[in-house]
């Protein structure tokens, strides 16, 4: 379409200069102008026509060399700003022409010139931001060769980088004001003056008076660290003084109106509570200068039941005995029961675990006993409602529970012996030997009833059998009396046993013992021969108490259960 509106054009041009030089040439014929005067005008007016279209040629030609100029200079400045930001070689499209080609690279260069632009004024606030930021946190700034374009790429770390230390610093200042605030309320409580630099910026108010540093951090941990220590030393200072002041009012009998009101009267911080509560001890000490009799027996009770309660046995009392009855009371002596004191509850801290776990033993060793002791009384099974599966489930309980309170006992002791360094003795004897004792004399106990029931029953058969004469006929053919044809006596009203020359007389009202019960009768007499003797059990040779565990106690109490529950039913008169 372009191309044939160009060529109309042309060809009306060429119409316009025909048409011009034919009223040329009609205007020379009406002025009547000579064929050499016309040749020279229109020499003239072709050189005009001529030059005009030259110059016109030349401006075009200068043109487009220009452009093609222009085509090679925003290619290089292209080529330049992809190689400074980092991005693709610029492509150009097949089949442009050199003008679109030259405004398609001009535009190209406006655009990357511009962003290059932006990106620096970019980087410039960045940077900014980021060395800010840095220098708050002392880290390393993110590395942009200087004088360099960045990239895209860059530009978004370094976003990321400074949004990653802006996180950082809120966190960090965070733990500063949440640190100096823990600090100023540790240095309140204890009434505490600050002393050092540190401690003065950290009560300070000026919130940016510290770098956001790690080892301002650490610092202030340290400081903090520190004061929570001088705190629990307070603190412990504190509780001794009470605890030396609720002693010394117990001992010097104070009325409990007094010391609670100057527990109230205690105000203030830890320093000034310290000083004032050390005021009432040194004022009661002073008082019990005064009566010291008095409060060395309230010491030594004290001290009697700290020894009970651990268990200690004669010989681990004797190397006090000559200061507790020392009736020389002075502070000397005082001091020394103090001491022993204190000794004694530290060393009641330290095995108070094995005590609570000695108390459990005890407890189920006690419900044993019980148990054992009900298993021989014949009246336990007239009772109903279940109470004796209840008990039979009680007693499998404490089976099972002592083998196991001993074996962990057991290992309590030795792992606190092995951290100790020294024996843990109960009543003076290693713990494992005191309970190895306590079975050992309850299996005595045990055979010694046994004996001692055996020679019971032995005589009552002897009470119960009476010597009878031979019966001898008399004249008339009785015995003692009428004979046997007039007085009769049934077989329920009296039962003869034949046993060499003797009777058994049973009552009346009894059935006689049957053959099956007295065959039951003559393995009880037997056995009661073999059972150790009332006299050997309570023999001056007392025998050592030797290791026996739980297992092997039951094992032979099992084999003996069936004698015991025949003599508990034995003792019963109905048989």
């Amino acid at each position: 379409m372009s191309s044939r509106r160009s060529e109309a054009l042309a060809f009306s041009l060429v119409t316009g200069i025909n048409h011009a030089m034919a009223r040329l040439v009609g205007i020379w014929d009406s002025i009547g102008i000579m064929e050499e005067q016309r040749v020279e005008r229109m020499e003239t007016v072709k050189k005009h026509i001529e030059g005009l279209l030259n110059d016109m040629i030349i401006e075009e030609e200068a043109l487009k060399h220009r452009i093609r100029a222009n085509i090679i200079t925003f290619q290089k400045q292209l080529d330049t700003l992809c190689l400074e930001m980092s991005m693709d070689p610029n492509k150009m499209e097949e089949g442009l022409t050199v003008l679109q080609i030259e405004k398609n690279l001009r535009l190209r260069v406006e655009v990357l010139t511009k962003e290059k632009g932006e990106r620096l004024k970019e980087l410039h606030g960045l940077q900014q931001e980021d060395k800010e930021l840095c220098v708050e946190l002392c880290v390393t700034p993110y590395y942009i060769p200087t004088g360099s374009m960045p990239s895209r790429t860059q530009l978004q770390e370094l976003r990321e980088h400074i949004q990653t230390l802006s996180e950082e610093k809120k966190s960090r200042a965070k733990v500063f004001s949440g640190l100096r605030e823990d600090i100023r309320k540790l240095m309140e409580e204890m009434g505490h003056e600050p002393e050092t630099s540190l401690e003065k910026e950290s009560v300070g108010h000026d919130e940016d008076i510290f770098l956001l540093t790690h080892e301002n951090i650490k610092a202030l941990k340290l400081l903090l660290s520190q004061m929570e220590v001088k705190k629990e030393s307070l603190t412990n200072t504190l509780a001794e003084l009470k605890e030396q002041s609720m002693c010394l009012w117990n001992r010097l009998d104070a009325l409990e109106q007094d010391c609670n009101v100057f527990q109230e009267s205690v105000q203030g911080t830890l320093s000034d509570q310290i000083t004032q509560w050390q005021g009432e001890v040194d004022r009661l000490t002073d008082l019990q200068k005064t009566r010291l009799e008095d409060v060395i027996e309230k010491v030594r009770q004290e001290l009697v039941t700290f020894w009970d309660k651990c268990n200690l046995g004669p010989e681990q009392r004797e190397p006090f005995n000559a200061h507790f009855c020392d009736n020389n009371f002075t502070e000397e002596l005082l001091a020394l029961h103090d001491a022993a004191l204190l000794k004694v509850k530290n060393y009641y801290d330290q095995v108070k675990p094995l005590l609570e776990a000695l108390q459990r033993w005890e407890k189920y060793w006690a419900l044993f006993q019980d148990f054992e002791k009900k298993a021989y009384d014949p009246n336990r099974f007239s009772n109903r409602g279940g109470a004796l599966l209840k008990e039979a489930k009680e007693k499998v309980k404490v089976q099972k529970m002592l083998p196991k309170l001993e074996e962990e006992l057991k290992k309590g002791v030795e792992a606190w012996e092995k951290d100790q360094g020294s024996a843990f003795l109960v009543q003076g004897r290693r713990v494992m030997t005191y309970i190895s004792s306590q079975w050992e004399e309850y299996k005595q106990q045990r055979d010694k009833e046994k004996s001692e029931r055996a020679a019971l029953q032995t005589s009552k058969k002897g009470e119960m059998t009476t010597p009878f004469k031979t019966p001898t006929k008399r004249a008339h053919g009785g015995i003692n009396g009428p004979t046997p044809n007039k007085i009769r006596k049934t077989p329920s009203q009296l039962t003869r046993v034949r046993s060499s020359s003797t009777f058994i007389r049973v009552p009346s009202s009894k059935p006689p013992l049957s053959q099956v019960q007295m065959q039951k009768m003559r393995p009880l007499e037997s056995s009661s021969s073999q059972r150790t003797p009332l006299l050997e059990c309570n023999s001056t040779e007392r025998k050592q108490p030797v290791d026996i565990s739980y297992a092997d106690f039951t094992s032979a109490l099992s084999k003996k259960t069936s004698d015991a529950v025949f003599n508990s039913t034995a003792k019963d008169p109905t048989f």
